[in-house]
């Protein structure tokens, strides 16, 4: 019997703890890993003095990993490496609605995507202060180019999403094993799962769920002849919205918008998606709020109206500061003549072109909170 056949998810399944320790040996002789970690912490000796920094690497790495024999041990670091992250790159973080949470019930939790690894790590941090197990976490195989980077994913409590499948049988086969792995998730070993609400970061502001993400969830319950109500109802999904203040990649992102304005199409280069990992971690955020909605109820029949209902709980969650009224032109009290002056310098550094899309990117939460109050409004 291969693999697959005794466990139908080996290849986009999280590691599990008997294979936590290979994993880790594996990174440690894996000489690409090493020659990153090099570049990107010591930039300026890697090249000339790597043969010479490698081995010390290694024995550090070995020293600091020895120690990690399972999943939860590996979530423990992760947890501790988090906790300096926050107290070093925000102005606070603060989290609302986890309290509303059961401690031993698993959930679909899908959030608005502006980063790509803080957004379910900020979930993951808010759910292990509260007490409870932390989230297996989605990731599109397009940032696992490199076979050390999967490995670090995996042992970090992430499934793989193919999106590289080629053909529609294959992208068929691969979408209905993600369907049947969240399921097997959430329902068999009760562990909760994070997934962006659309694949993408909304790099404009633009925060929607995107319905044939949610189509996907639905593959395995009508397999098992379930209605959408009734497969919604047994995946306990909540809405996540995790609100910045800065977003450290927002040069890159208007750089990208505007030339995808001006050129139709914009090209990422070879290493770009680490770039914005690291810069995603590394850089300033301001204040961080994270905010748990209300779980969906089993009410509604269609992708489309999940989508809607997902998107206006994410709405009405958002925390919003004075940057993002800034950006959209509302004046409010919480503005200050510091934020009008860091706002102006910011503006300063950006072209006009880049400076529209600039304010569509912090100014989008002002509006759309706006017009979901109005729709509130409009139905009571």
């Amino acid at each position: 019997m291969t693999e697959i056949e005794q466990d139908p998810f080996a290849d986009i399944r999280p590691y599990h703890d008997d294979e936590v320790a290979g994993a880790i040996a594996g990174l440690i002789a894996d000489q690409e890993f090493i020659n990153a970690i090099l570049h990107y912490r010591f930039p300026h000796l890697s090249g000339p003095l790597g043969w010479l920094l490698s081995p010390l690497v290694k024995v550090a790495l070995k020293r600091r990993w020895s120690s990690l024999k399972s999943v939860r041990d590996v979530q423990l670091q992760v947890a501790a490496f988090m906790k300096k992250t926050i107290a070093t790159t925000t102005s606070g973080l603060s989290y609302s609605g986890v309290e509303q949470l059961q401690q031993d019930q698993a959930y679909l939790f899908i959030s608005n995507h502006r980063d790509i690894a803080m957004d379910p790590a900020m979930v993951n941090w808010c759910l292990h202060k509260y007490g409870m197990n932390t989230a297996r976490i989605a990731i599109g195989d397009n940032l696992l180019k490199k076979a050390c980077v999967t490995a670090l994913m995996r042992l970090n409590k992430s499934f793989i999403v193919r999106r590289s499948a080629k053909g529609p049988r294959e992208m068929l086969k691969a979408l209905g094993q993600l369907s049947a792995y969240i399921h097997h998730s959430l329902g068999t070993e009760k562990q909760s799962i994070w997934i962006a609400q659309r694949e993408g970061r909304a790099k404009d502001g633009n925060d929607y769920t995107d319905a044939a993400m949610l189509k996907m969830l639905y593959m395995e319950g009508r397999r098992q002849g379930l209605s959408f109500a009734e497969d919604i109802g047994q995946l306990h999904i909540v809405p996540v919205t995790i609100s910045y203040e800065l977003d450290p990649c927002d040069k890159a992102k208007v750089r990208e918008l505007v030339q995808k304005q001006t050129e139709g199409r914009y090209v990422k280069g070879e290493f770009e998606d680490i770039d914005s990992i690291i810069q995603g971690i590394t850089g300033l955020k301001g204040r961080v709020h994270v905010a748990f909605g209300k779980m969906i109820q089993p009410n509604v029949d269609s992708a489309d109206e999940l989508a809607a209902a997902l998107d206006a709980e994410i709405y009405r969650n958002y925390r919003l500061f004075p940057i993002n009224y800034l950006a959209a032109g509302v004046e409010h009290d919480s503005i200050g003549a510091q934020d009008r002056a860091d706002w102006q310098a910011k503006l300063a550094e950006h072209t006009e072109a880049e400076q529209h899309w600039l304010k569509t990117m912090y100014g989008a939460p002002v509006l759309k909170q706006q017009q979901q109050a109005d729709k509130d409004a409009a139905q009571h």
